[in-house]
């Protein structure tokens, strides 16, 4: 699948003795994604996001995950805040915060963001129990963590309740698209830069 090359649009690749990434965002699309990762898991959630935020999103990983799968997920959330700030360029004309309320089934997610260009993540997400086939959830904050400090976004993510473990990170994750959509999307009452300063950096 070819991701149409809209001006805010970006291709990411890295590649260390650790991890090989591929990444296509296109912040104006209609939700085509091609998804590939060891983890399948990751998958879904990547998925999930491109699919509710509208994204065009193409990620092709491989990683040392028979070691572990934290270098992996951690890179991809390196990959997905580089190429997030580069499609955005100087965010001129966005609406730069975003909130969204998500919920499935039992589980109720909220997510808020500002694309200030000033990392900073707050993450209240408390699992009983921690894995999904074998995966570790907790590794999803080290992936926020990484979006955040390459992307420079002030994120909130907040888990307000749940049981299941699977619904709960899968609320955060289209809860993040959502929100996500609403900072990116250009409005014409914007003028310049949504910043008293003049720049979001």
């Amino acid at each position: 699948m070819n991701v149409s090359r809209k001006p805010r649009w970006a291709e990411v690749d890295r590649s260390t003795s650790e991890t090989s990434i591929r990444l296509q965002l296109g912040l104006d699309g209609t939700g085509q994604r091609q998804i590939v990762t060891p983890i399948p898991f990751v998958d879904h959630m990547l998925d999930s996001f491109a699919r509710h935020g509208f994204f065009d999103l193409v990620i092709d990983a491989s990683g040392d995950t028979h070691i572990d799968d934290h270098h992996t997920i951690e890179d991809i959330g390196i990959v997905l805040g580089t190429a997030l700030k580069e499609a955005l360029g100087d965010k001129a004309g966005i609406r730069r915060f975003g909130w969204a309320s998500v919920p499935l089934d039992e589980t109720l997610a909220e997510v808020v963001v500002d694309l200030s260009g000033r990392p900073f993540l707050v993450y209240h997400v408390t699992f009983t129990h921690r894995e999904v086939k074998g995966f570790d959830l907790g590794l999803f904050e080290d992936f926020f963590q990484a979006l955040v400090s390459q992307g420079g976004l002030n994120l909130h993510v907040n888990v307000h309740y749940g049981r299941n473990p699977h619904h709960m990170i899968e609320a955060v994750f289209k809860a993040f698209a959502k929100a996500l959509d609403q900072a990116t999307r250009e409005d014409e009452r914007v003028t310049g830069i949504l910043s008293t300063k003049g720049s979001l950096s």
